[in-house]
């Protein structure tokens, strides 16, 4: 294949074909490495998911609320992060925080 014989859309169209096959060689590559790596775990009499550990990312617990907007109670804060509009808008109006505690 000569490149230099080929014209700017022909070599659009190689391009973009390149990209596709390697994307889908990188999928059937991790594929691959998968079962190769299933395998060699069962040779010593385990899972792979045994080996790894659990990958799934756990979250945090939320956090308790200990402020509570008397005006409508179903917001509240925990104290942590950014504090809301009804927070600052609440202290600016010259509440006490120790008020809003639930």
């Amino acid at each position: 294949m000569d490149l230099k014989k080929m014209n700017a859309s022909e070599l659009r169209k190689l391009r973009d074909d390149v990209e596709a096959a390697i994307v889908d060689r990188q999928r059937q590559d991790r594929i691959d490495a998968k079962t190769a790596a299933e395998a060699a775990a069962a040779e010593f009499g385990f899972t792979l998911g045994e080996l790894m550990g659990d990958q799934k990312k756990t979250s945090k617990p939320k956090a308790a609320a200990k402020y509570r907007n008397p005006e409508n109670t179903s917001q509240t804060w925990s104290g942590r992060g950014r504090k809301p509009l009804w927070l600052v808008t609440a202290l600016e109006a010259g509440a006490d925080i120790a008020e809003l505690e639930i």
